[in-house]
């Protein structure tokens, strides 16, 4: 069994919008928010500091300030509104199914972290960010750091995992 924190090669693909959000349509309205804030505000970046350090920042409290509206927001939801239909997670590039099946499934167990927990892990496993660099993205000293991927480590570890129901009807027929 491989540790979905360690071996992130098959998302390192993702997008640091689609890590945060977890859904497609949002993540590319969510770098399309980072990009404009960025152009806004391109005068506030030093040269010579980490362009991509700077964009992450900017990402993540653009959807710090998305989330905080959505709550503000889920009060006023009309009863006849229609919910989002659809898969939260959209896996291609494989056509293995059990390897994208395994792949939706830890994308699963990582959506249920605690968000700055989920947030950390994704900047170090994915983005390949150094403590350093995830602790001035968003600023937080980088013993919070530590702390936070080590806590979300513990977690992804101890969470149960549970076989795809396709795949438990496909076994009991062969065994």
């Amino acid at each position: 069994m491989s540790d979905p924190v360690t071996d992130a090669s098959p998302v390192s693909a993702a997008p640091a919008g689609f890590v945060l959000t977890g859904n497609p349509v949002r993540a590319d309205d969510l770098v399309q928010d980072t990009l404009t804030r960025a152009w806004d505000k391109r005068n506030h970046w030093r040269q010579g500091s980490d362009l991509r350090a700077w964009l992450f920042t900017i990402m993540h409290n653009v959807f710090v300030n998305q989330l905080a509206a959505a709550r503000r927001d889920a009060a006023n939801v009309s009863l006849d509104a229609e919910d989002e239909n659809g898969s939260a997670f959209q896996v291609s590039g494989n056509d293995d199914p059990t390897v994208r099946i395994e792949l939706q499934e830890v994308m699963r167990q990582v959506q249920r972290l605690p968000a700055d927990q989920r947030e950390v892990l994704m900047l170090v496993a994915i983005e390949g960010m150094h403590y350093e660099e995830v602790a001035a993205t968003l600023g937080i000293p980088i013993g919070t750091v530590m702390s936070r991927l080590s806590r979300a480590r513990d977690k992804l570890r101890r969470m149960p995992t549970r076989q795809p129901l396709a795949l438990q009807t496909a076994g009991e027929r062969t065994g």
